[in-house]
C-alpha cells in the first residue's frame, strides 16, 4: 500500500511540474511575441512602388490579405499593442503617393494590431521581413507594386517623341541632299563638275553622325532605406547623387542626339540588379552610376571612375569600394524570395570583355574631363567587381564624385556650382566617347 501511495504522489508531482513547465514555456512565448517595441515607421512613395517599413526590436509575425471593391490591403501584426509610434504611420501618407490614399491603424484584438491600406489602384504587394543590419534592427517591409507595371521603354519614347521626330526629319533632309548629289553626279557631262559633286555628298554623309537617339541611363546610388555614406555635417550620399543625376539629366535633354533615363528620380530604394534591368529595358547605350562615397580615413579625397573587372580589383581601395557598394542591397532591403537568381547569374556570367573595354574607354574620357577642374583620387580608371556594372551588353561605369567623408569635399559636394561642374564634365566625357564610337543601329525602333 505504501509503495502505491508513493507512486501516486510521484505522478501528481510530475503532472504538476509538467503543467508548471508548460505555463513557463507559454509565458516565455508570450513574452517574446508581446515584448516587441516599434522603433520607427517610414513610408517611401514612388512611381515604381511604395514601400512601408516598420522597425522593431524583435521579429514580428505578420499576415496579409488583399481585398477589392474598394481596393485595400489588410495587414495583421501579432505580438503588439497599439502605440503612438504606430499611430504616426497614418500621418506619414503623402497626397502624391501613387498607390496609398490613407492608412487606418487599430487594435484588432489583444496582442494584434491591424493596418488597413486604402489603395488608389490595384497593387501586387510583397510583404517580407529583414534581420538586423547596419544601423537597423528588425524590419517588416511592405512593397506595393502596380498590378500592371508600366513599360519603361514606352514611357521614355513618349517623353522623347519630339526629339525623335526632329532627328528623323533631319536625317530625311540629309538623305535628300545625298540623293540630289548622286543625281547631279550622273547628269554631270564634264569631269570637273563630277569631281565637285561627291564633296557635297560626302559632307551630307558626315553631317549625319547619329541614326537614332543615344540613351544614357543615369543611376543615382542608394536611396530610401539606404542613405549611402553620411558626412560629418550630416550630408547623405543618396540626396547629393540624386541632385547631380538630375542636373546631368537636364544637360542631356539639351543635346539633340541624346535622351536620359533615371533609374530612380526620387528618394526610394532600387536593388542593384533592378538598376541593371532597368537600363537594359530601355536599351541604354551607356550606364553611369553616380556616387559620393566615404572611406575610413577622412583625408581620402578626389574623384574616381570605376569599370567592371572579371579578374579581381585593380587596388585595395577599389575592392573595398566594391564590397561596400555591393552591400547596398542588404541595407536597402530586398525580398530574397522574389529575386530572380537566374537573372543575377546571367548578369554575372555574360559580362563580356568587349563591354569592359568600352567601359574603360568612356571612363577615361569622363575622368579626363573631371580632372580638368577637380582633384582625382587616381589618374586612371580603376576596376572591381561592382554588381551594378554587370550589364552584359551596356558599357557601364561608376563615378565617385568626391569623398563625402572628407569635410572639405563634403562641403564641395553640397555646392550647386560644383554639382553642376561634375554633371557638365560627365556629359562632355560622354559626348567625347560617342563622337569616336557612334552607336550601332538597333533591330527595332526605340
Amino acid at each position: 500500500m505504501r509503495k502505491a501511495s508513493v507512486n501516486t504522489s510521484r505522478r501528481k508531482y510530475l503532472g504538476t511540474s509538467a503543467k508548471l513547465m508548460g505555463f513557463i514555456f507559454l509565458f516565455s512565448e508570450i513574452d517574446i511575441a508581446w515584448g516587441a517595441k516599434i522603433l520607427g515607421v517610414r513610408i517611401w512613395p514612388a512611381e515604381d512602388y511604395t514601400r512601408i517599413t516598420l522597425e522593431s526590436d524583435k521579429a514580428l509575425p505578420i499576415t496579409q490579405q488583399l481585398l477589392s471593391n474598394p481596393d485595400r490591403l489588410v495587414v495583421d501584426v501579432q505580438g503588439m499593442e497599439l502605440n503612438s509610434t504606430l499611430k504616426d504611420l497614418v500621418a506619414k501618407v503623402k497626397p502624391n503617393d501613387p498607390y496609398v490614399s490613407q492608412i487606418r491603424v487599430g487594435q484588432f484584438q489583444p496582442g494584434m494590431v491591424r493596418l488597413v491600406f486604402d489603395l488608389k489602384e490595384p497593387v501586387k504587394p510583397q510583404l517580407f521581413t529583414l534581420d538586423p543590419v547596419a544601423e537597423y534592427q528588425y524590419r517588416m517591409v511592405l512593397d506595393l507594386y502596380p498590378a500592371i507595371p508600366p513599360d519603361p521603354l514606352m514611357e521614355l519614347v513618349k517623353r522623347s517623341a519630339r526629339k525623335e521626330s526632329a532627328l528623323e526629319k533631319a536625317n530625311e533632309e540629309i538623305d535628300l541632299i545625298a540623293q540630289f548629289a548622286a543625281k547631279k553626279e550622273k547628269e554631270a557631262p564634264r569631269a570637273p563638275v563630277a569631281q565637285a559633286i561627291p564633296d557635297v555628298k560626302e559632307r551630307a554623309a558626315q553631317s549625319k553622325p547619329y541614326q537614332r537617339l543615344i540613351t544614357i541611363a543615369i543611376d543615382p546610388g542608394h536611396g530610401g532605406e539606404d542613405p549611402g555614406a553620411i558626412g560629418a555635417m550630416g550630408s547623405k550620399e543618396k540626396h547629393i547623387v540624386l541632385s547631380i543625376a538630375k542636373r546631368l539629366r537636364e544637360k542631356i535633354e539639351g543635346e539633340a542626339y541624346m535622351r536620359p533615363f533615371l533609374t530612380r528620380d526620387g528618394d526610394y530604394f532600387v536593388p542593384l540588379h533592378a538598376r541593371v534591368q532597368k537600363a537594359r529595358s530601355v536599351q541604354a547605350d551607356l550606364f553611369v552610376s553616380i556616387h559620393a562615397d566615404a572611406f575610413i580615413e577622412p583625408r581620402a579625397k578626389g574623384a574616381s571612375v570605376f569599370a567592371l573587372s572579371q579578374m579581381g580589383a585593380s587596388s585595395t581601395m577599389a575592392r573595398w569600394m566594391a564590397n561596400k557598394e555591393n552591400a547596398s542591397d542588404l541595407i536597402g532591403g530586398i525580398n530574397i524570395k522574389t529575386q530572380d537568381k537566374q537573372v543575377a547569374n546571367l548578369l554575372l556570367d555574360m559580362s563580356t570583355t568587349a563591354q569592359i573595354k568600352d567601359s574603360l574607354q568612356v571612363g577615361r574620357s569622363i575622368l579626363k574631363q573631371i580632372g580638368g577642374f577637380a582633384s582625382l583620387h587616381k589618374g586612371n580608371v580603376e576596376q572591381a567587381s561592382f554588381a551594378v556594372l554587370k550589364a552584359p551588353d551596356i558599357p557601364s561605369i561608376l563615378v565617385e564624385t568626391a569623398f563625402i567623408s572628407n569635410p572639405q569635399e563634403e562641403a564641395r559636394l553640397n555646392d550647386d556650382a560644383y554639382q553642376d561642374r561634375i554633371a557638365e564634365a560627365i556629359l562632355r566625357g560622354i559626348k567625347d566617347y560617342f563622337s569616336k564610337n557612334p552607336p550601332v543601329a538597333r533591330r527595332t525602333n526605340a
